[in-house]
């Protein structure tokens, strides 16, 4: 007797409805767990889970009489705020697809996005409605709300606020037709090509990391976090503000990654988690109010998207000694998490990734996509529910990431005998000099070491002899002088001669982007023309 049950058939679609696990859902189940306890606050709003999801609820009822469907793609542009946690799970439950877009690109760059994408709905706030209207030229938008409305409004004729679209609508759930696996993210990421790639994130990827997140970042409902970085980027999205809804923990949504800001709010809320990437963590030590501010409830610590200097974690761990630190590691295309470091693990395994996390198969290969043993650097690739669907409209680009059922990373790692996965660099940041393969990182991390040290960065230029020249560009402390030579023979003292910078400069700052990254890209761009000199 056959078991099996026709999908489409109306017991199928109620089974299906019954089983289903999606970002529509997460929210909702979590208010029925705890509708009166604090969700999220931003500047001045607080609402508590019964709220957010009350919001929510009207949000997507507004969408739907506004004739927004399932299946429509829909770019989000705004800073943080509440209203884009709201849009998010509003989206969500439609079926509609987000695209959250950095408000950094240039209207170039976005106009590609929307037309790649086929976007039919706008959603922004004030400051980048212009940059959305002049984006989309001719495109069929069918949709435009404005979040944050203040007086002038006026100026945007074809935009309803978001606020007045969902005043008076009800409360109950929006029940759409969406399936586990269906898509709910597209995050555009521009990796080493000139234009971006729009990684299909579909329900099930986003909420199989989630689990993974939750599980290896020791997750609770007890926590308050804070969500400081771009909510538009997969790190602070998907590996920390959707797992915190999740369990129901607390958030604080700040508009800006401000050390200032973040050291202020950590002591008023009493904060236990926050994540930031390297250059944020290293801006909070140098800040001068690091010691003034009471930080003893910061118990959880996470750092990512860019590789710790170890003579930072080092500091860390001694000015902070309440908190466990955890590294996490992976990219936008696996939701994005892939391993992770535990606290007790930080400086026995000083400078690791650690290993894959809950949902996450990692193996290290060679160009053949063999599997390589201990100690030998190869591609970094993984298995796992986490993964996106593919690249929006590109299936050759989808079937060069999987080649042979696994997704190649693109960044070279090696691991240890326990497993422990050391990332070396990015393939396109390793520099070929000399015919002579140098790490990047390897050389920071050395530089690192230099007392007077704040920030470094090393990329590869264009040079006549060495064909590409190992630079080191410097941030110091405040105070400090430092010169070039003093640098090179420090370096003579810690590396290989021909690992040794051939170039050193000093700079105020290091282009990052809004995610705390240091674009070495915009570097090797600034000095092309150094080894000319």
């Amino acid at each position: 007797m056959s078991m099996e049950i026709n999908v489409h058939s109306e017991l199928g679609k109620v089974l299906d409805r019954a089983r289903r696990n999606t970002l529509a859902d997460l929210l909702a189940r979590t208010r029925d767990r705890n509708p009166d306890k604090f969700a999220l606050a931003y500047n001045e709003q607080r609402l508590n889970y019964a709220e957010l999801d009350d919001v929510v609820n009207q949000t997507a009822h507004a969408f739907l009489a506004d004739g927004m469907q399932k299946g429509d793609m829909v770019t989000v542009m705004s800073k943080n705020s509440l209203d884009f946690v709201v849009v998010n799970f509003a989206l969500a439950r439609i079926g509609a697809v987000m695209i959250p877009i950095n408000y950094m690109l240039s209207i170039e760059d976005v106009a590609y996005i929307l037309e790649h994408a086929e976007v039919s709905g706008l959603i922004a706030s004030e400051e980048y409605a212009a940059v959305l209207d002049q984006s989309a030229g001719s495109l069929n938008i069918k949709q435009r709300y404005v979040m944050d409305v203040s007086t002038s409004v006026n100026e945007l004729p074809e935009w309803t606020p978001l606020s007045i679209a969902r005043a008076e609508r009800p409360t109950d759930i929006v029940e759409a037709e969406i399936a586990d696996d269906d898509l709910a993210h597209v995050l555009y990421t521009s990796g080493t090509e000139s234009r971006p790639k729009g990684v299909m994130l579909s329900h099930k990827s986003i909420i199989s990391e989630y689990v993974s997140s939750i599980v290896d970042g020791k997750m609770d409902a007890g926590d308050i976090a804070i969500h400081a970085l771009p909510l538009y980027h997969s790190a602070q999205l998907h590996v920390f503000l959707g797992p915190s809804i999740y369990v129901g923990a607390s958030g604080i949504i700040l508009g800006a990654a401000s050390p200032e800001l973040i050291l202020k709010t950590i002591e008023e809320e009493g904060a236990t988690q926050l994540f930031c990437p390297p250059t944020v963590w290293i801006a909070l030590l140098r800040h001068p109010d690091f010691d003034k501010r009471d930080l003893s409830t910061l118990k959880k610590c996470y750092y990512g998207a860019a590789i710790m200097p170890k003579e930072i974690l080092k500091e860390l761990d001694a000015r902070l000694p309440n908190a466990g630190f955890w590294n996490f590691y992976g990219q936008t295309e696996v939701a994005p998490l892939a391993t992770a470091l535990q606290p007790e693990d930080q400086l026995r395994k000083l400078g690791s990734a650690g290993v894959a996390t809950l949902n996450v198969q990692t193996k290290i290969v060679d160009d053949d996509d063999d599997s390589l043993p201990v100690g030998e650097v190869g591609e970094i690739v993984h298995r796992t529910p986490h993964a996106m669907k593919g690249y929006l409209h590109d299936p050759e680009k989808t079937a060069e990431a999987f080649k042979n059922g696994w997704f190649h990373s693109g960044d070279l790692g090696v691991m240890d005998e326990e497993g422990y996965l050391t990332i070396i660099d990015r393939k396109k940041d390793m520099i070929n000099t000399g015919g002579v393969n140098v790490s990047s990182r390897e050389v920071e991390e050395a530089i690192y070491q230099l007392d007077g040290v704040s920030e470094v960065a090393v990329v590869s230029i264009p040079d006549p002899y060495w064909v590409e020249a190992v630079t080191a560009i410097i941030v110091l402390k405040e105070g400090v002088t430092l010169t070039k030579k003093d640098v090179v023979d420090f370096c003579k003292g810690k590396l290989s001669t021909f690992k040794v910078p051939k170039y050193v400069d000093f700079s105020d700052e290091l282009p990052k982007n809004p995610s705390g990254k240091v674009m070495k890209r915009s570097l090797r761009d600034r000095y092309e023309d150094l080894g000319e000199k």
